[in-house]
């Protein structure tokens, strides 16, 4: 399976992606890991791409698509990858689709987790996170016995400035402008698969296995 996981910020694709990675022995693939592996390596574009993080900027296109390309190079497992948080924007999806046409190994399948905006913020702005051993919680899902220090160090529970409402909302808008050229590009394709990604983990993996089920790719 070679799949491309889509969805807004708090949709939950990070952890279904590691779902499945785990149960289908795939290779799960984020721009995240990507980043810091190559910053740890002191690859030429991991060092390229450390001059901007340094900086606060975001790493341009170009650097991000040769990143993805060395680590396609360089799969740890035959089963296939999902593709987690990449491509954001459409240059990258472009660029993707030339990389794997040269490698003759196209994408089987592109799932965009959808969650209703107010859902997403919900989930966004309860996060909080231990100041000392940095343990996340959340106020409704996974909340501290006691109210605003971590359960296994004691030490306060922060909120995030992304996690606060304003970014957050800011944050989904951004996503929705980028994204929609994606979906309609993948569309196109005939590749496209929405999954509501609202409910519980287990709830949406079992939606998850039925698409992948439905489009023979277990």
């Amino acid at each position: 399976m070679r799949l491309i996981f889509l969805g807004p910020p708090g949709a939950g694709k990070g952890t279904q992606a590691q779902r499945l990675a785990e149960r289908y022995s795939l290779v799960k693939i984020s721009t995240g890991d990507i980043l810091r592996e190559a910053v740890s390596r002191k690859t030429p574009l991991g060092l390229q791409a450390k001059s901007f993080m340094d900086k606060g900027g975001l790493v341009p296109d170009d650097v991000m698509i040769g990143l993805i390309r060395e680590r396609l190079k360089n799969l740890d497992s035959d089963s296939g990858y999902v593709l987690d948080g990449f491509p954001r924007t459409l240059p990258q999806a472009q660029a993707l689709s030339k990389i794997l046409e040269d490698q003759k190994a196209p994408i089987d399948r592109v799932i965009s987790f959808e969650v209703p905006k107010r859902d997403l913020v919900r989930r966004l702005t309860g996060r909080r996170s231990c100041n000392l051993c940095k343990r996340v919680y959340h106020l409704d899902f996974n909340a501290s016995k006691q109210a605003n220090r971590c359960d296994m160090c004691d030490g306060v529970l922060v909120q995030r400035e992304d996690d606060r409402e304003e970014t957050v909302r800011n944050r989904l808008k951004v996503y929705e402008k980028e994204t929609a050229p994606l979906l309609k590009y993948y569309d196109k394709k005939k590749i496209l698969s929405r999954i509501d990604g609202a409910g519980s983990i287990d709830a949406v993996f079992d939606r998850l296995q039925k698409v992948l089920n439905s489009n023979n790719l277990q």
